[in-house]
């Protein structure tokens, strides 16, 4: 199934798991799999190394299992460090294995890994694979800037002709202040962006974690999440009831407000996952 078509019906709620890095740690994913299909989510992406790692069989593996359970699979694609053949090659086991959706992404760069630059920008990959078969693209945004873009501007532009390129929908970059995501959501129609923009929520279990994420992404900390971080970081339990508590009222909020859809990033905590979805099933639009 198509996940562009759910936006016409309902709110959309989905999931991210990401593969192991060991293989000795196979089973986690299949049993964080295996707890999670009950929750019946629209669809779970499932992430795929942008740095060359060789998990895109593993990726593949996961994705196959998750439609195994009646539930959509989307497979992450980066490019920045991927020939054309090999972007072909896993397309190929995309098609073999009948995944229609697939999350369009440059990648981060990795400074021990040259970049192959035959796909330098997301927009490159999504033009290309929508001349190598009828899948459903979903894109990548950044509430609060790509790290990378001199402005919002650029980056609102950039976004722009990612979207004309054949993007079908857009899944946002962590946040942590709501605020954030309804201006760049105003700021996105203004700019002519009209495909649906799923609110990506990260709920805190680890306090070390989520700030090497932010890091990462550019995602700001409101005083309010840092007071929370801060007050239970050495009581893990309590941090994680406190995290799961911060992204309920998070969601609870994006859908007074009307939002697409909500993609959770579950870092393959089913437990977080569920106590979350148990909490928030009643108020997404059906």
């Amino acid at each position: 199934m198509k996940i562009k078509e759910l936006f016409k019906e309902k709110t959309v709620y989905s999931f991210e798991v990401f593969p192991p890095k060991k293989t000795s740690s196979v089973d986690v994913i299949y049993n964080t799999l295996e707890e999670l299909k009950d929750l019946r989510p629209d669809f779970i992406s499932v992430t795929f190394s942008a740095g060359g790692s060789g998990n895109g069989q593993f990726a593949c593996d996961i994705a196959s299992k998750i439609k195994e359970y009646g539930i959509t699979p989307m497979i992450h694609l980066p490019c920045i460090n991927y020939s054309k053949e090999e972007i072909n090659a896993t397309l190929d086991e995309i098609k073999k294995r009948g995944i229609d959706n697939i999350l369009a992404l440059r990648g981060d760069r990795n400074p021990d890994i040259e970049p192959k630059n035959e796909f330098a920008h997301a927009s490159d990959l999504v033009e290309y694979i929508k001349s190598q078969g009828d899948f459903d693209i979903a894109g990548a945004c950044y509430p609060e800037c790509h790290p990378e873009a001199d402005t919002m501007v650029d980056d609102m532009m950039n976004l722009r002709k990612k979207v004309d390129s054949g993007v079908d929908h857009l899944i946002s970059q962590l946040f942590f202040d709501n605020e954030s995501f309804y201006e760049f959501r105003e700021k996105a129609q203004i700019a002519g962006i009209n495909v649906p923009i799923e609110a990506g929520i990260m709920p805190v279990v680890n306090k070390k974690q989520i700030e090497r994420m932010v890091t990462t992404c550019g995602a700001s900390l409101p005083k309010k999440f840092v007071r929370i971080m801060t007050r239970y970081e050495n009581d893990p339990e309590a941090l994680r009831d406190a995290g799961i508590a911060y992204a309920v009222n998070q969601i609870v909020d994006l859908a007074a407000n009307d939002v697409d859809g909500i993609h959770l990033y579950t870092m393959n905590n089913a437990y977080v996952a569920r106590k979350i979805t148990e909490a928030v099933s009643g108020i997404l639009k059906k």
